[in-house]
């Protein structure tokens, strides 16, 4: 069996005397579509933010593609490793966030070129062939020279997408990209994800969206009070769920 793409291992995180991880354990294998559901303060959107280092945390371990992420063991314990190492871990997970977090001054294909010119040194040119190749597979190759302002709010998500995919990240976090949008412009983003995932992208996405989790997931991981409450295949969780707590939330859901 192939190792795995990402390890979890014993993962604590404190804001302050609030301890909003309590040691959560996963493993993600490459090509997999994990969705990560639960109540509003599980810790579900901490844990990506972990993953990509946008938050520190005070115990476990993170692997990527079986390197450790974030600090290294010392003989004196656990040190934080540079800025420069960290960046360079980060650009292994691509993120796309509630909000969009576009430049405005920038056109579509100009905010996915950024990265590509600042961080992976392509020249202008093939920074621009790529961007038009990622804004098309997402469905706005007509819209490339459109600034933010002049799209709506799924075709904004979209352009963040293709910004993060763009990158060649190892493995793509979501974090609720649809939570911000109107009701009408949900759908044609998660059509953009499942295609990604028929693609053998492997994904971990935090979603509100229970149908979408049920019909794209390979493995859902149900989140309560900062630990893994329920982890498996999502037509035998939502349809069986082992747990009390998994089954009320399901009720409480727009899951039916």
């Amino acid at each position: 069996m192939s190792k795995p793409l990402l390890e979890i291992q014993g993962l604590h995180k404190r804001f302050g005397a609030v301890e909003v991880l309590k040691g959560v354990d996963c493993t993600m294998r490459q090509g997999e579509v994990i969705s990560i559901i639960g109540s509003s303060g599980s810790g579900k959107t901490t844990l990506l933010r972990c993953i990509n280092m946008l938050e520190e945390f005070q115990g476990g371990r993170i692997l990527l593609d079986g390197e450790e992420i974030g600090y290294e063991e010392t003989g004196s314990g656990r040190r934080r490793k540079s800025e420069k190492q960290i960046a360079r871990q980060r650009a292994l997970t691509g993120m796309a966030f509630q909000q969009f977090n576009l430049f405005p001054h920038l056109t579509a294909a100009q905010n996915v070129m950024l990265g590509l010119v600042k961080v992976k040194k392509l020249s202008r040119d093939e920074a621009r062939t790529v961007a038009e190749k990622w804004l098309a597979r997402v469905g706005l190759a007509e819209r490339a020279d459109r600034y933010p302002g002049q799209l709506s709010g799924g075709q904004q998500q979209r352009v963040a997408i293709a910004r993060a995919i763009a990158m060649n990240p190892r493995l793509m976090l979501f974090d609720e990209v649809t939570s911000a949008l109107d009701p009408e412009l949900v759908g044609e983003v998660l059509q953009v994800i499942k295609a990604l995932a028929s693609d053998g992208m492997s994904m971990l996405l935090v979603t509100h969206e229970m149908r979408f989790a049920y019909e794209v997931s390979g493995r859902v991981i149900f989140m309560n009070q900062g630990v893994i409450g329920e982890e498996g295949d999502p037509k035998d969780m939502f349809v069986r769920p082992k747990t009390e707590r998994l089954a009320e939330f399901l009720r409480s859901s727009s899951f039916r």
